[in-house]
């Protein structure tokens, strides 16, 4: 019975300073959010090449391709593109149909042909070779795509940048809303960081004409925008 009372005070005496600790009222606080942006100029183009054959059996249209694009993919390793930067990104076989409407509502489909599209991400290093690259790859038979993106191979220091600008931004705001409240800013309780990643500039057309290239593409590179968020939470006095 005595060690019964006694088990029962001392888990009374441990729940005391859980609920004492419940009990603390809690401490003023203010959440804010910082965006901070950086620029840089690219070094890095990031081409995407198709090639798309049509004929009347998919094996036909496939060879041709094929034959297509493996002197696509030899012209652009003459640049000096190592291999690791060339990679197949996609191949479709379709059928083509020709549809015929009948007086009843429904219609007729011919198959009429097989279309084969491969595609090619190709990284170019060397941004003056960009267009000399892309003329190459028309001229023996990259007729559909045309995306480029221009971006960064290490864009680290330019996000550590933009993580700076952030913090700045939402310390400054902190500081003019703790201001117009009345109260003082204390520090820091928690930094949360949600990097956008970068906003390349990206240039695209519905497929390449060879009729409108000229003897080298003209390409400007700009510059790449890389964006952080942060959240932080400060205490307030």
């Amino acid at each position: 019975m005595n060690r019964r009372m006694m088990a029962l005070g001392l888990a009374a005496m441990m729940a005391l300073p859980a609920v004492a600790a419940a009990a603390e009222p809690i401490q003023p606080r203010i959440v804010v959010t910082g965006e901070g942006e950086a620029t840089v100029a690219p070094d890095m183009a990031i081409l995407s090449l198709s090639v798309m054959r049509e004929a009347k059996t998919a094996r036909e249209a496939l060879d041709a391709n094929n034959a297509a694009m493996a002197e696509v993919i030899e012209a652009v390793k003459q640049f000096g593109i190592a291999d690791r930067d060339v990679q197949t990104a996609g191949l479709q076989i379709m059928p083509r149909y020709n549809y015929t409407n009948k007086p009843d509502g429904t219609q007729d489909a011919e198959l009429v042909a097989y279309q084969v599209v491969n595609t090619l991400t190709v990284r170019v290093r060397d941004l003056v070779k960009t267009g000399e690259i892309i003329d190459k790859a028309v001229s023996l038979g990259v007729n559909q795509g045309g995306n480029i993106v221009f971006t960064n191979d290490d864009p680290s220091a330019t996000i550590t940048e933009a993580r700076k600008n952030a913090v700045a931004e939402a310390t400054t705001r902190a500081k003019t809303l703790a201001e117009a409240a009345g109260v003082q800013l204390g520090r820091v309780l928690e930094i949360m960081d949600q990097s956008f990643g970068a906003q390349p500039m990206q240039i695209q057309a519905k497929s390449f004409d060879r009729a409108m290239m000229g003897a080298s593409v003209p390409i400007e590179a700009g510059e790449t925008s890389y964006r952080v968020q942060v959240n932080m939470t400060f205490e307030l006095k």
